[in-house]
């Protein structure tokens, strides 16, 4: 991972989107402070599309979705998205899955969930389950005591073992079944609702995260930053960004933020 300052103003100042996690990419301490929502505003007002891809539950993206200063919202690590016309007052949603295959999963989640628990003393239900539509989120350090590495692992296998898909957050392991991740749903997002062809543009994509979920984004999308706890996890691990803050959490989406901001001013100076 290259230092920030390695990433190019050129590079930069042709960016159209900027893709972001939330939890400890725009928050700190499980905050979000104002710096970083002003941020996601100044790109905004910049003419960029802002998108988080999140872990974070249906519930919450509705939110967000209508009351950020964003394009539309990815969530549950690529279940659905979900954008808000603002002009004619329409949601727009996505499932990756029919509502009869999302009900037949979430049988199959409970199930998993009494054996996560069983075997794993000290794991949790994430306290936004309830307002999932996807997934099961099982909380190792959020509102609970901090698991060990073997502990969160052995949640890992036990998804793995029910045929189900787990990724790591900083605070949860998330677990769904079916074939999507947070890139094929952008994927999706940015055709359907961006009228962006991500394949042909990724390089004016810039993706920020900071944890093992956002490995498929970090890997896909070649200029994309991981704030600086992105380092607390283990190298080879996952799928790491190519560029690094020199902050962690949402100090370093600020960084990333007024980098791209000051390089399109740069560039409206030489073309002017």
């Amino acid at each position: 991972m290259r230092p920030l300052q390695d990433l190019g103003w050129e590079t930069l100042a042709d960016c159209v989107a900027v893709l972001t996690d939330i939890d400890d990419t725009l928050t700190t301490d499980g905050q979000l402070p104002a710096a970083a929502y002003a941020a996601l505003e100044q790109l905004a007002q910049a003419g960029l599309k802002v998108v988080p891809i999140t872990g974070r539950p249906a519930g919450w993206c509705d939110m967000i979705a209508r009351f950020w200063p964003v394009a539309g919202v990815v969530g549950e690590n690529g279940a659905f998205y979900f954008s808000y016309d603002r002009d004619a007052r329409i949601m727009r949603q996505k499932f990756f899955a029919s509502d009869e295959e999302r009900r037949i999963n979430r049988r199959r989640l409970e199930d998993l969930c009494e054996r996560i628990l069983r075997e794993v003393p000290g794991a949790g239900v994430a306290s936004d389950q309830l307002y999932r539509e996807a997934d099961l989120a099982i909380d190792f350090c959020e509102d609970v005591e901090p698991l060990g590495p073997d502990q969160v692992q052995r949640i890992l296998d036990i998804f793995t073992e029910a045929g189900a898909i787990a990724k790591v957050s900083s605070i949860h392991v998330n677990g769904w079944f079916g074939a999507y991740d947070k890139l094929s749903m952008t994927r999706i997002f940015a055709r359907e609702i961006l009228d962006l062809d991500i394949d042909r543009e990724r390089e004016r994509v810039v993706f920020v995260g900071d944890s093992p979920n956002d490995g498929p984004m970090f890997g896909f999308f070649p200029n994309a930053c991981g704030v600086a706890n992105v380092r607390a996890f283990a190298v080879g691990s996952f799928e790491a960004p190519a560029f690094v803050t020199d902050s962690e959490g949402g100090a370093g989406f600020v960084e990333i933020a007024e980098r791209i901001l000051s390089s399109r001013r740069q560039k409206e100076t030489v073309d002017g």
